[in-house]
């Protein structure tokens, strides 16, 4: 079951409202779960700026290398250094310790077109039965 907390994309990222203009993001639990062991994650520097559905970095595991898309535009305002180390956080602890970039919003973005918990949840389903 993913956090209601939290906002998803059909590309298996999850989005956490940090304050009005700032985001968490990473990758769900699904997600990691289907690369496998993670090995090594690679983020953006602080202050780029990325566009909606532009990738933001990629993560390797012992499976494959995937790149990993911004759902929202924005500039990247902090970035899990701690993931340098300890790349199996991600697998570990996706929605806690796993987290990859903070950003701070483009004017004008919000969340309104990302899914919640219980729309990802159906949309995982019916992807896993295709």
């Amino acid at each position: 079951m993913n956090p209601e907390d939290l906002k998803y994309t059909k590309d298996h990222e999850w989005v956490r409202s940090l304050d009005g203009r700032r985001v968490a993001i990473g990758i769900t639990d699904f997600a990691q779960k289907q690369l496998g062991d993670v090995v090594y994650v690679e983020l953006p520097s602080v202050d780029d700026r990325r566009e909606a559905s532009e990738p933001f970095g990629s993560v390797e595991s012992v499976k494959a290398v995937t790149e990993v898309y911004m759902p929202l535009t924005g500039t990247i305002a902090a970035v899990n250094t701690d993931l340098d180390d300890s790349p199996e956080n991600v697998n570990t602890d996706p929605y806690g310790d796993g987290w990859m970039i903070e950003v701070t919003l483009a004017e004008g973005e919000n969340m309104t077109n990302l899914l919640t918990a219980h729309e990802y949840d159906e949309y995982i389903k019916a992807e896993s039965a295709d």
